[in-house]
């Protein structure tokens, strides 16, 4: 029997607005209707220096973000990667992102990853996107095991992933290359599609 046929049918992400009352989760280059705030957004995003220690955006003018944008276009276009700007319901103001991509898309294996901008910091923002994208990703695209790495020092990925139902699984060891320069240790969580949905906290 060939691969093809042993190997289940993995769709793609599909553009979707996720909307979560006072928040909503909008596919990032798609945002025509805020994309005026969404520029400054980004660079101030980049700049800030929690975003730019931990999820540097290594965008530094309004063409770069333009340009980041577009990648998240083409993302979505061919169904590689989820990645939402996650804004406010009244008046689209941006509070961070949240992105789902297929690691092994034939296998179901994904990763997620998300910041926020300071406003939106300690009100939940975090914890209610990934649980959305992730309950997404599971319903609509067949991802089998959704994982999250964090660089061990970021203790509010730390926690975000835990309430997400994502238990830790182990240290990688000098895993990936942050913002300050040098490669760090990151703390590895995964969830599968067969994990109940952890209680909100």
């Amino acid at each position: 029997m060939s691969t093809a046929e042993t190997t289940p049918d993995r769709r793609g992400f599909t553009a979707v607005i996720l909307d979560l009352g006072d928040i909503q989760l909008h596919p990032w280059g798609r945002l025509t209707d805020v994309r005026g705030g969404v520029v400054p957004g980004l660079l101030a995003a980049a700049a800030d220096p929690e975003i730019a220690r931990w999820n540097p955006l290594r965008v530094t003018d309004p063409a770069g973000a333009e340009a980041y944008l577009d990648r998240c276009d083409a993302g979505w276009a061919d169904g590689a990667t989820a990645a939402f700007a996650v804004v406010g319901a009244a008046g689209g103001t941006l509070l961070g992102n949240c992105a789902l991509r297929w690691v092994d898309r034939a296998d179901g294996l994904a990763m997620i990853g998300y910041w926020l901008l300071p406003a939106a910091r300690g009100r939940g923002v975090a914890t209610r996107a990934v649980r959305a994208v992730t309950g997404w990703g599971i319903a609509t695209a067949g991802t089998r095991r959704i994982e999250i790495a964090h660089a061990v020092g970021n203790d509010t990925s730390c926690r975000v992933a835990e309430r997400c139902g994502y238990p830790a699984e182990g240290t990688l060891r000098a895993s990936h290359h942050y913002g300050d320069g040098g490669y760090q240790d990151e703390h590895l969580h995964a969830r599968l599609a067969t994990d109940p949905e952890p209680p909100l906290r």
